[in-house]
């Protein structure tokens, strides 16, 4: 090619480019046109689904669509028969469900190091002094150290004659292991450049009003307004709120769920609150957000759900929420003005702790808003804290259980419980808060647990540390499980106590050290890897405050002269004890379920599940997995969660160093725990642990005379709780 060639071609090259330009330009016109109208149809087809006799065959003739493509876009005029689509469901689900494993031929076990039971003076197991006394007893005569005390099964409970059998019968779950060589490594690391830091701003407060949807009555700064809700719609809501106070950005049910109206028209409650979240209105349309906030939309809940809001006029302006008091704390009955005085004292309290304290939308938002504040400027850690790598945020994810929830069922308890004792601790996850781990893990190995010293292991387990080890229950054991183990199901976890049973499972240091050091019996434990982190205080600061702002306002619950003051302060005393629940339930960051709405007709985010559709939005949920989250810190609640459920079965009364007493299930006799719920126990009689009102003390909460049919599920057991909170109250009897 010579020269004038290449010029020639070069010209040619540049018209070329020009009429595809042109032609690009038409077919990105006849595409968006073509958008346009696809989108009008969808719109149509789904307004058509609201017609009672509509049915999918004939829309899909009309619009040129296949009866497929028709119910995708309106779920409700699926065809096929409930009965069939819940069948067709089963089958998916028995064919997504893994295989048995096949039978290996046998294996060389991994190496293993028994850990040494760690010696502790046992506690004296007293019979209980009348219940007038117990308390005066446990507080003016301390638990003095004694030989171990022999265990006596209850009379009323049958032994239990079962064979020892591994839990792998029970259906086990296989929890992930600390993989070798560079794989391992990950585990070992932190996520690079993600830290948490004390934030440089102020939160900015937000114009939030009460309703009371029973009443129709509006609690606006220090008003109350009657309005009228019309059909109790979110637009018509919005519109009696706006009309009546200008500029709200939140607006709080106090009363009354408006999400559930007509719930019986689903299948599903989530089904019932997403159609209600998305109800049309001309004036108001689904909140997109901006920024990372994009596509926010609302958060489909059962019964705490939020809905955020724009002007169907300006979609980008500022949205506002509707929101559920119970985030915050049950209203029980409390009239919307007590509301806003708990949220008026709630914030008082903050502040004289927070100079900066800002109440958020929810209680896990303002309560690591907070925590950020407590971020050290001086010392180690002046750079905020870091966050571990994805692939340990996931271990601990798979394996740090949260509370502990179990039903006790005959023989190990009577068939006829002689009475049903309900003790709840006091705000509990507070007393855990003194330690933390921080820092990169350092990987321990089996066989770097059994070269060190017995002084080095019990250090070692006593820190703040996570371990992969292989449990038995010691023979002649006969009281409750202490470790939980593994399975598949709703349950997820289990505590086996039966004398003889082996299994596999991850545990805090708190629980690992407990198995090995309670007074009735060690466990056999041994240690197959395990994680263990520098001690810390990251949330210590962040826990006095609140202790403290939850001690002022449980006391004025008490001393105010105004029985409204009263309940509000109780309420809002609830309200701190959620800001901390949640706050370090937001630490945990587990993958969580995003919901977000996309306009109809649009391209919907990769691996959705629609929830609900109207003419406008299409509304959804999916997996979001773990994000770059700053304050993703499952360290932290994995090891408050295991103290937490070791303090269910042993706790401590101290005055200053002394350790003057113990409560907790494995101080009652064998065969009277009936529940354990979280931070709480149900046992068939009292016990004499004295109350001294602080984070973490046993409470006497109900107390149902028996006798009482053993409750069989967690739903009966609850109802008789209810039964025995009641008596409680009517009867007035002290703890």
């Amino acid at each position: 090619m010579d020269r004038k060639t290449y010029t020639a071609e070069l010209a040619g090259l540049r018209e070329l480019r020009t009429e595809i330009t042109a032609a690009e330009k038409t077919v990105a016109a006849a595409r968006k046109e073509l958008d346009k109208l696809t989108a009008q149809r969808s719109r149509r087809v789904a307004g058509l689904a609201g017609y009672e006799g509509a049915q999918a065959p004939a829309i899909a003739k009309a619009s040129g669509l296949s009866v497929g493509d028709v119910v995708r876009i309106a779920p409700l005029l699926d065809p096929t028969p409930a009965a069939v689509r819940a069948a067709k469901a089963d089958d998916e689900a028995v064919t997504a469900a893994p295989a048995p494993a096949p039978v290996a031929a046998p294996v060389a076990e991994p190496a293993v190091a028994v850990a040494p039971a760690l010696a502790r003076p046992a506690a004296v197991l007293e019979q209980p002094a009348p219940v007038e006394d117990q308390a005066v007893v446990e507080q003016s005569a301390p638990a003095a150290p004694a030989v171990a005390a022999p265990v006596v099964p209850a009379a009323s409970v049958a032994p239990v004659a079962a064979p020892v059998r591994p839990v792998a019968e029970t259906g086990p779950r296989e929890l992930p292991t600390l993989p070798e060589g560079p794989a391992g490594a990950r585990f070992e690391a932190v996520t690079t450049g993600l830290v948490s830091k004390r934030p440089n701003f102020v939160q900015q407060a937000r114009s939030t009003v009460f309703l009371d949807m029973v009443a129709g009555m509006l609690a606006v700064r220090d008003q109350v307004v009657r309005v009228d809700l019309g059909a109790r719609t979110p637009g018509e809501i919005l519109d009696a709120v706006l009309a009546t106070a200008p500029g709200t950005e939140r607006v709080y049910i106090t009363a009354g769920a408006p999400w559930h109206d007509g719930a019986e028209r689903y299948s599903t409650l989530k089904d019932a609150v997403a159609a209600w979240l998305n109800t049309p209105s001309e004036r108001w349309t689904t909140a997109v957000g901006s920024g990372r906030d994009k596509l926010a939309g609302h958060f489909v809940h059962q019964r705490q759900p939020v809905g955020r809001y724009a002007p169907a006029s300006a979609p980008d302006s500022d949205s506002t929420e509707i929101r559920s008091m119970g985030e915050w704390f049950d209203p029980d009955g409390a009239d919307v003005v007590t509301c806003r005085q708990a949220f008026t004292l709630l914030w008082q309290a903050l502040r004289r702790h927070w100079d900066d304290a800002v109440l958020m939308g929810s209680p896990s938002q303002t309560g690591r808003d907070l925590w950020s504040r407590t971020i050290p400027t001086t010392g180690k850690w002046a750079g905020g804290y870091p966050v571990l790598s994805e692939e340990l945020r996931g271990l601990l994810h798979a394996t740090g259980g949260q509370g502990r929830t179990e039903l006790l069922l005959p023989p190990r308890v009577p068939e006829q419980l002689p009475a049903l004792v309900e003790y709840d601790r006091t705000f509990a996850y507070a007393k855990h808060l003194w330690k933390s781990p921080v820092g990169t893990p350092r990987r321990i190995t089996a066989a770097a647990f059994a070269a060190m010293t017995e002084q080095e292991q019990t250090k070692a387990l006593m820190s703040s540390s996570h371990w992969n080890v292989r449990v038995t229950v010691p023979a002649g054991w006969n009281h409750v499980g202490l470790l939980p183990a593994p399975v598949t199901g709703d349950r997820a976890w289990v505590y086996p106590s039966e004398p003889g049973a082996m299994f596999t499972t991850w545990a805090g240091g708190a629980e690992v050290h407990l198995a090995l050091a309670n007074h009735l019996m060690p466990w056999k434990i041994e240690i197959l890897g395990g994680l263990l982190f520098e001690d810390g205080k990251p949330l210590d600061e962040w826990g006095k405050r609140l202790k403290a702002a939850w001690a002022d306002l449980t006391n004025l619950s008490r001393i105010h002269a105004d029985e409204r003051q009263r309940t509000a302060a109780y309420l809002a005393s609830r309200a701190v004890r959620s800001v901390l629940l949640f706050g370090l339930g937001g630490f945990a960051q587990r993958p969580r379920l995003v919901s977000g709405t996309t306009p109809v007709g649009e391209a919907l985010p990769a691996g959705v599940e629609i929830l609900g559709q109207d003419d406008q939005v299409v509304t959804w949920q999916r997996q979001a997995g773990f994000s770059r989250d700053p304050y993703a810190h499952p360290e932290w609640a994995a090891y408050v969660w295991s103290g937490a459920r070791a303090a269910l079965l042993d706790m401590k009364y101290r005055q200053g160093k002394e350790v003057i007493g113990y409560a907790g299930a494995l101080h009652a006799k064998p065969g009277t725990v009936v529940y354990f719920g979280t931070d709480g126990i149900a046992l068939t009689e009292r016990q004499p642990w004295p109350y001294r009102g602080e984070p973490g003390d046993y409470l006497l909460k109900g107390h149902l005379t028996g006798p009482v049919e053993h409750p069989t599920s967690q739903e009966q057991y609850l109802k008789l709780r209810g039964l025995g909170r009641a008596e409680l109250a009517a009867k007035g009897t002290d703890q």
